[in-house]
């Protein structure tokens, strides 16, 4: 099996109507039920766009890749996912504001995109999220949610909770610069306890981190 892979784009290049047949039964009810057209479609895209992901890894096709999600405490439905084709593969996704990402790939993975809002520092997420050492590099919305999407990227591998937020220290990693580099451009590649980043900002100010166990290839 190759390193891992990810994919991203906007939400339009990557949604169909035709791909809702490519969805579970659970996946089209959580697609009904968003109140906005919009994050109905961002939904449905990192649903297929994980699919394609996995298939380029696996070479099984994307119509025979079945995404089913467990939740430890609340049962199937929600929860982390997987294939149930190929369940020791790794996969996470993750959509915002008309973005969206998947990875795949041997071990776990953890992916995740958060727009970067406008205005001075949010305090209350920092006061969440940040841990004591971190606050002090912290000193606008593009530093915060940069930090934001690695520690929900690793949320998601299923080694940090939301109550563990403020315990765990990512300020090793540099934060220096404006800004993330932008789609189009090399994202940038980070190594943290053994652990691969890659990370990058688009022009919709979405910021994106994967973090993975081997290196990951952006495609």
């Amino acid at each position: 099996m190759r390193d891992c892979l990810v994919l991203a784009g906007p939400t339009d290049e990557i949604y169909s109507p035709a791909g809702m047949d490519l969805l579970t039964d659970v996946e089209r009810e959580r697609a009904a039920n968003f109140r906005h057209e919009c994050d109905r479609r961002d939904f449905v895209a990192a649903h297929l766009l994980v699919r394609r992901c996995a298939a380029k890894i696996t070479g099984v096709p994307e119509d025979r890749l079945t995404l089913l999600q467990h939740c430890d405490h609340c049962g199937p439905g929600h929860g982390r996912p997987y294939l149930a084709e190929v369940p020791e593969l790794g996969v996470s996704l993750s959509h915002s504001h008309g973005y969206v990402c998947a990875a795949a790939g041997p071990g776990r993975i953890g992916v995740d995109a958060e727009h970067v809002p406008a205005g001075p520092l949010d305090k209350s997420l920092a006061s969440h999220a940040l841990a004591p050492s971190e606050r002090p590099l912290v000193r606008d919305n593009e530093a915060l949610i940069r930090l934001w999407v690695r520690k929900e990227a690793l949320i998601k591998r299923g080694e940090l909770t939301l109550d563990g937020l403020r315990t765990t220290d990512l300020s090793a990693l540099p934060l220096e610069g404006s800004s993330l580099p932008r789609a189009g451009e090399e994202p940038r590649r980070l190594e943290w306890d053994g652990r691969h980043l890659l990370e990058w900002r688009t022009d919709s100010c979405v910021a994106v981190c994967a973090v993975t166990d081997r290196p990951a290839v952006l495609g």
